[in-house]
Order: structure tokens, then C-alpha cells, then sequence
């Protein structure tokens, strides 16, 4: 049987729309059979996506979806590369049909598109599904949304069936790789160790760049040759599940035992026992050596039962999240910023918590409490930007605070400028473990969904 390749396309909502196309042109170019897979989808992205639709039913999916398919579509769909996407977040069915406007506005023939479901708990028997497990911290006003994460063999089952393109909500991130390669070799749900071998491939792709040199670039520790044109990554996945990963033709980027081993260790607590929904992979034992430029190879990956119960993570209001921000720069800069935190301190410290932070002497590392900042010498700055924080219930209280940073415009200290405020709805989020027998998944072809206008 042939090798099967499969190349990632996003590694995150916002990734670059056009690094999918070098890795469908590569596709093409290698022949053989292949799958794209696109993960965008953090958790507080699914969250947030549950908001918008909140406010605007036909939306809550991948706001970049016609940007990240428009300029591979045809192409795909020519030469029989399936695309498995976690791009309809909390409205498959709306990204389905979006899917569905943008082949018909490029003169394609109409896609075959399954969509799976089962992940979203925000119905009111999943709600109270989810409520029986949370217990007492399950918090019904302020109640968002909840998703189950569910696993590779819905895809599989679409695939086999004929989609040409599967929309999921939530699913393990690594499955977006294992269902085509379950498809592909006809695996088992049993065949722990092929799972796992390729749950780990998966695990490599699904956040792009990492993987081929990315994230992984330290200037004069790690260099990484054309990282302005960075490519994105390719698996190809073989009958026992091990794998090779390469990047992209013709882009920039590194693929070597390095990258590999960082991105395979990345959110990895336990490596005895990495749990996904299909199945529990063991990396203690797993082999990683270079096979060629740009080519890594792993091998070695163990497999164990999956699992009784399935992951769900439920979101609640969390309040107001308000920051603004105030530059200084010339003599006493950093005096003056610090005079200007003071203020603020004077002025909105007894009614709201106050995060302070000096970008360019104390930010990233800083703390809440303004312990390391209280402790940082006096730099003599000549260029420092103030932000200011707080978090709060009310939204009128978080507006006053943005009020309060913009009046020291005038309000001195001296030469104040580039004043920047925003506000945002915070989000909290409580995990907990359910039966994934009360957690049926399915998928439907976009033919059998009556609400969906054709």
C-alpha cells in the first residue's frame, strides 16, 4: 500500500492564509496519496467563537476560512487531497456552508463536506450532562459553552464514505491526522501502537511552524535559515504508524532531530502517557534520527487502551478585562512613567486590583502584586511605556479606569503620549471527565443536513 502524506496548513487562528500553499503544491508534486489538515482552534478561540455566535447566529467558526481555502481549493479537489479542518469551531454547519458559497464564487463543482458532531455541550441536555460532573462549580449564569473532545474516527468514517472535506467543532488536535491515516490503512480501533505512532505525528504538525524551525529560531543559539518564508509541515505516515516529517518545497524553515524533539515534547506532561480520545501514547521509548536534509524520522511510539472518559472543558463569564497603555521617552522618562503609575494608583487603586508594568525595564516578567517592579532599580529609561490592568464584574468600572489613563494626556506627568485603552470580556474555564458513552460523535455529509439552504 502507498505511503500516505499528510500536510498542515494552519497551526492556530490568525496562522498565515497562504502557508498552505507550498505544502499542497509539494502534495501534488510527490504524488501519492494525501490529506491536508488545518488546526485552528485553541480553546479560548472555541470559547470566544461561542460569544460571537451568541451575537451572530451565522457566524462562530474560522473568521479566516476563505482566506485559508480560497487559494488551495480547486487544486485539492483536482487532485483528490482531502481537507480536515477543526475550523468550524462552535458553527460547523456555518463553516460548512461557507465552505460550500466559496467553491460556487470560485466555479467549482460543489464539494462533498461532511461535518462531525457530538463535541458541543451547550444544548441544555448536554448542559446538564456537563452540570452533573462539575457539581457545585458549575455556575449557571454565567454558563458559556461546553465541548467535549472527541477523537479521529468520525473523520474516518466521513472519509470513507467519500467526503472530500470534513468540518469538525472540537477534536484532539492530533486527530485531525490520525482519521486520514485510519481511513487510508483500514486501522482498527485496537491497533494501539499505529495510533499512537501517528497520534505523535499529529502532535508534531498540529501547531505548523513549531515543527520546522519556527518557534524553535533563538538568534546565534538556534539559527534558522529563511524564516521569513518558514514552511509548513508534512508527515508522511506508514502502514505501522511511524512517520517522517519534512517541510514544504522550496521554503524556508529547518526540519531536524532538534525541532522535532521540542515540538514532540510540547504539552506533553506525562510521556509514558500522552491521553488523546483514541488513545494512550507512550513516547519513553520512541526513537528520533535524521534520515535526510530536512527529514526527520520517528519511530518507536507505543500505544495503550484509550480511555473510558472523554475531556470536556465548560467556559463561564469571567468579567472585564480593561489595559491601557501611555509612553515617555527623552530625560527622566522612566521617572516620569513611574510618577504617571502612581497617579493611577492614587486615583483607582482603592476600587480596582492594579497591574502595572514599565515595557522595556519590568512587563513579561513582572507580577500582579508589582513585587519585581517595586524591587527593579531605577534604569534611567529614556524610552519606557506604562500599561496599566485590572479585571473586574462591572464594565462601567473597567470604562472608568481607561478614562482615567486617558486623561493623563494632560493630567501630567510631562509628555505622555500614544495613549492606547481596550476592554474585553473575560472567560473561565473548568475541566472535568464524562462517560464517552454520553458522548455519542457522528458526522453527516452536507447532502442529509435539512437546515443547511443548498
Amino acid at each position: 500500500m502507498q505511503t500516505l502524506a499528510v500536510g498542515c496548513g494552519a497551526g492556530f487562528s490568525g496562522d498565515r492564509v497562504d502557508a498552505a500553499i507550498p505544502v499542497v503544491k509539494t502534495l501534488i508534486a510527490r504524488g501519492g496519496p494525501a490529506a491536508l489538515m488545518f488546526e485552528n482552534l485553541a480553546e479560548r478561540t472555541l470559547a470566544h467563537q461561542h460569544l460571537i455566535r451568541r451575537a451572530h447566529p451565522n457566524l462562530g467558526y474560522e473568521p479566516l476560512l476563505e482566506l485559508e481555502l480560497g487559494p488551495i481549493l480547486a487544486d485539492c479537489l483536482h487532485h483528490r487531497i482531502p481537507i480536515i479542518g477543526n475550523f468550524g469551531a462552535a458553527n460547523p454547519q456555518g463553516a460548512a456552508l461557507c465552505i460550500l458559497r466559496l467553491a460556487e464564487k470560485l466555479g467549482l463543482p460543489k464539494p462533498q463536506i461532511a461535518v462531525v458532531m457530538g463535541d458541543d455541550l451547550s444544548t441544555p441536555e448536554g448542559r446538564d450532562l456537563v452540570k452533573q460532573h462539575l457539581d457545585t462549580a458549575f455556575e449557571e449564569a454565567r454558563f458559556v459553552c461546553a465541548n467535549a473532545y472527541l477523537g479521529a474516527f468520525e473523520i474516518a468514517a466521513a472519509l470513507q464514505q467519500g467526503a472530500q472535506i470534513v468540518v469538525t467543532g472540537r477534536v484532539a488536535d492530533p486527530s485531525l491526522l490520525l482519521g486520514p491515516a485510519i481511513a487510508h490503512y483500514r486501522w482498527h480501533e485496537h491497533d494501539w501502537d499505529k495510533l499512537a505512532g501517528a497520534t505523535m505525528a499529529g502532535h508534531l504538525l498540529e501547531c505548523g511552524a513549531q515543527v520546522t524551525g519556527g518557534y524553535f529560531a533563538d538568534p546565534g543559539k538556534k539559527e534558522v535559515p529563511g524564516l521569513e518564508n518558514v514552511g509548513f509541515p508534512i508527515a508522511e505516515i506508514f502502514a505501522d504508524g511511524s512517520c517522517v516529517i519534512s517541510k514544504a518545497d522550496h521554503t524556508g524553515g529547518l526540519v531536524d532531530c532538534r525541532t522535532v524533539k521540542e515540538q514532540l515534547l510540547y504539552e506533553v506532561h506525562d510521556p509514558a502517557q500522552y491521553i488523546t480520545p483514541d488513545v494512550v501514547a507512550d513516547i519513553t521509548q520512541a526513537k528520533v534520527e535524521q534520515v535526510g536534509p530536512d527529514r526527520v524520522r520517528l519511530s518507536g511510539v507505543k500505544g495503550h487502551a484509550r480511555t473510558s472518559t472523554l475531556k470536556v472543558l465548560a467556559y463561564f463569564e469571567g468579567g472585564w478585562l480593561g489595559e491601557g497603555e501611555i509612553s515617555y521617552a527623552g530625560p527622566n522618562a522612566e521617572g516620569r512613567a513611574r510618577l504617571a503609575m502612581q497617579v493611577m494608583q492614587q486615583r483607582m487603586g482603592l476600587q480596582l486590583p492594579l497591574r502595572f508594568d514599565l515595557i522595556g525595564i519590568t512587563s513579561i516578567l513582572g507580577d500582579d502584586a508589582g513585587s519585581m517592579l517595586a524591587q527593579a532599580p531605577v534604569a534611567r529609561s529614556m524610552d519606557v511605556r506604562l500599561r496599566v490592568a485590572s479585571r473586574h464584574e462591572s464594565l462601567p468600572m473597567i470604562e472608568l479606569l481607561l478614562q482615567e489613563l486617558t486623561a493623563l494626556w494632560t493630567g501630567g506627568p510631562a509628555g505622555g503620549g500614544g495613549v492606547r485603552v481596550a476592554k474585553r470580556q473575560r472567560l473561565s474555564n473548568l475541566a472535568c471527565l464524562i462517560p464517552r458513552e454520553k458522548i455519542p460523535a457522528s458526522f453527516q455529509l452536507i447532502s442529509s443536513l435539512p437546515h443547511i439552504a443548498l
